[in-house]
């Protein structure tokens, strides 16, 4: 091959690039794979992006553009029968633990104090789960009486709710009414229909399943290949 990949048709390159995310346990960048297809970079982003959008009437598989690179998945359309098939129900994410998750992607790096005093609740747990997941990490300490440890969220997060990077986040004013009415709840010490609305709300953000808290986490988004 050559290095500007004139030895290969453009359809070459995209069944390369499909061979190439069916064996990747992790999501590849156009730089990753011309290297390994040893052709040139924006072919093999045009080929790829072709992938991505490519009819879904087509084939059960796809190709999404997540955390910087791109993965191959199974559609959500036969998420239900790929459980079955597996052997087991697709993980899913608490409303605690998305209610925290949210928090700290829209504030990171933020600490777990900050994060309480928006959920008016002790955190510590469903943090402690997230990082169990990857979903976040710790970025340091802030320069702070006691220097608590500052939080943010990690490229596995970007992967569980199929997000290219944080600036594919929805608008910041679904969260800040969602802490509004979660704030009012709170003063009035009462868990009563705005809490519910306020939930409501972060699903709005990360639209949960199952509500376990122990669930580990799995995104909707399209089961990665790889974990099949």
């Amino acid at each position: 091959m050559t290095s500007d990949g004139g030895s290969l048709s453009l359809d070459d390159i995209r069944r390369g690039v499909e061979c190439l995310l069916f064996v990747s346990p992790t999501p590849l960048t156009a730089r990753e794979m011309a290297l390994a297809l040893e052709v040139d970079e924006a072919l093999v982003e045009r080929a790829a992006r072709e992938l991505v959008s490519r009819d879904p009437s087509q084939s059960g598989l796809m190709v999404r553009e997540v955390a910087g690179g791109f993965q191959m998945a199974t559609r959500p359309d036969y998420a239900v029968a790929v459980a079955r098939f597996v052997g087991k129900r697709a993980q899913k994410l608490s409303r605690a633990a998305l209610e925290c998750l949210a928090i700290i992607a829209y504030n990171q790096p933020c600490t777990l104090p900050e994060v309480d005093a928006i959920r008016g609740v002790d955190s510590s747990g469903v943090a402690k789960s997230l990082l169990d997941k990857g979903l976040i990490r710790e970025l340091g300490r802030k320069d702070a009486p006691g220097r608590p440890v500052l939080y943010g969220t990690t490229e596995e997060f970007l992967v569980y709710f199929g997000l290219k990077s944080l600036d594919d986040l929805p608008d910041q004013a679904v969260l800040e009414q969602m802490v509004s009415e979660r704030a009012q709840a709170v003063l009035e010490e009462t868990e009563d229909a705005s809490v519910e609305d306020a939930r409501r709300m972060v699903e709005q953000v990360f639209p949960p399943d199952e509500q376990d808290p122990e669930d580990g986490a799995q995104a909707d988004a399209g089961e990665p290949l790889q974990s099949l």
